[in-house]
């Protein structure tokens, strides 16, 4: 009998205004249920955040939660919000990459 698969309670989120930082991402989308993570990569070069992020809940229900809203906006831009079907230990990130 094969091994259950975990399941991946995640939303990546593209569109995310510079001014924004993953302690904000987190507070955002706690509102719809508990973060369990908030991977937002940073380019050492530049010294800001790439754009996107992911971030993870731990139940379905905050996933299902953060999908279910029409738009999401912070700091006056409509983020793009869509289920991630890839786990974090998937993403490659540049090695150079940090994370908030």
């Amino acid at each position: 009998m094969a091994a259950p698969s975990k399941k991946v309670f995640e939303v990546f989120v593209s569109k995310i205004p510079w001014t924004v930082a993953g302690k904000e991402m987190k507070e955002y989308f706690g509102q719809f249920g508990s973060v369990r993570k908030c991977l937002l990569p940073f380019d050492k070069e530049t010294g800001f955040h790439r754009g996107f992020c992911w971030v993870g809940f731990s139940s379905e229900e905050g996933l299902n939660n953060a999908l279910q809203k029409d738009m999401h906006v912070l700091e006056g831009a409509k983020l793009q919000v869509q289920r991630n079907r890839r786990p974090y230990g998937v993403q490659k990130l540049n090695k150079d990459s940090e994370i908030d």
